[in-house]
């Protein structure tokens, strides 16, 4: 096919909340990047509204949405489990297993079935249903893996003690077996980083032929360096408030913690934790409630003025498949400190300070340096920038997306 064809190109996503999750972002993004090199987008997804641009058609598929934070775990109404799909998604909440992937799939199969002929391509996001395997058999298909959710499982498990805790989380974790083997039958594979092609490859089995790697891009249109603002000196922003043990936020608060003890620090959380959980209440045991202070859902340019009102921004997650807080931070000019968790080495190059992951102590004195080094730190933060301009951009991902599409058309006999 000729390589300068607009593609139709149909993105899949099963859950996009656009404000949080790399998934969301990723979409949003995407799609707008590939409209921008003039192809035609469309995208089909599950809930929250992915809010895509008014020039991107949505078809977003109905759902029981049980993991709605405004209504969760709801009963549905025997009207909608008459539908067989939603009888699978209830029995899948049900029994403490999450079956949105696999039941978003069998929708969307549905909802194809009559438009096979209307795309070039059909790009899933992470879902790796049995239903996008069907439909691989009818239009050419890929599939962005962002990292492997093995990953997740094996740290979710190590981190709770009891054995049903244990197996509820095993349970929870049930739809890997399928997104191991509808991977195993793609013919290619995107993923972001070398880091997440590696885990991918040996935690799915897939051979390393088979991917393309493509890094995320940051929105430079959204994140950039405020030259107005002052840096509020001993200011700390971590762009991350969930609970879950992936993301580290644990080591940072007792990292600030010690910290506290001979320096003036305060810590932004850019977020919502959980009322009860982990966060909440480990901040409350280190008795550092009057140092942390967690956002709430905030806009975009509120979101910048907090990185331009910071001194560092850490990203202590155990792994990260690419890591998008590091590279908008940088995008600030905003000095970073993250571990060496996954592809973040990869995403931050020379241009931040690296330490080991689940490590309080290593994050205090890297923390530490930078407080007490503004010439560093500003140093950082400018080298920060010039990496994201140079490298992760979205029209450059889009660039390296549109050839991978280019290469599984033609071995699907091109058209």
């Amino acid at each position: 096919m000729n390589h300068h064809q607009p593609l139709k190109i149909c993105l899949l996503s099963y859950r996009s909340n656009p404000h949080c999750g790399g998934q969301g972002v990723y979409l949003k993004n995407l799609g707008r990047a590939l409209k921008d090199l003039g192809h035609r987008v469309e995208v089909i997804c599950g809930p929250p509204d992915p809010q895509i641009d008014n020039d991107i058609p949505v078809h977003q598929l109905p759902c029981l949405d049980l993991y709605n934070p405004l209504d969760p775990f709801r009963i549905p109404t025997l009207k909608e489990l008459k539908d067989p799909i939603n009888l699978l998604e209830w029995i899948g909440v049900s029994t403490m297993g999450f079956p949105e992937p696999f039941t978003f799939g069998l929708r969307a199969y549905q909802f194809m079935k009559l438009r096979w002929q209307q795309y070039d391509i059909v790009h899933d996001n992470q879902s790796l249903s049995y239903g996008i395997w069907a439909m691989s058999r009818h239009v050419p298909t890929i599939a962005t893996i962002h990292h492997p959710v093995t990953v997740d499982r094996q740290i979710a498990v190590r981190s709770v003690s009891t054995p049903f805790q244990k197996i509820k989380q095993w349970r929870w974790y049930s739809f890997i077996g399928m997104q191991k083997r509808v991977a195993a039958a793609m013919a290619r594979i995107i993923t972001v980083s070398q880091s997440a092609k590696n885990d991918i490859s040996r935690d799915f089995n897939i051979a390393p032929r088979k991917f393309s790697i493509v890094p995320n891009g940051i929105n430079t249109r959204l994140f950039y360096p405020i030259q107005e603002f002052q840096r509020e000196k001993g200011r700390i922003i971590v762009t991350n408030s969930a609970d879950t043990p992936l993301k580290g936020l644990y080591y940072l608060l007792q990292a600030v913690c010690e910290l506290s003890k001979t320096r003036h620090v305060r810590l932004t959380v850019v977020g919502t934790p959980k009322k009860k959980g982990v966060i909440i209440r480990l901040v409350r045991e280190l008795g550092i409630g009057n140092l942390v202070t967690f956002t709430g859902r905030i806009s975009d340019q509120q979101f910048v003025r907090h990185y331009a009102g910071a001194t560092v921004a850490v990203v202590p997650s155990v792994y990260e498949g690419f890591g998008l807080p590091a590279g908008e931070a940088m995008a600030c000019s905003v000095p970073v400190i993250s571990t060496t968790g996954g592809a973040l080495p990869e995403v931050l190059g020379d241009a931040g300070v690296l330490v080991p992951p689940a490590d309080a102590a290593a994050l205090a004195r890297a923390i530490g340096e930078i407080l007490d080094n503004p010439r560093r730190a500003q140093q950082l933060g400018q080298a920060g920038y010039r990496r994201v301009q140079q490298h992760f951009t979205w029209q450059k991902a889009a660039e390296k997306t549109v050839a991978a599409y280019r290469e599984v058309i033609n071995g699907h006999g091109g058209i």
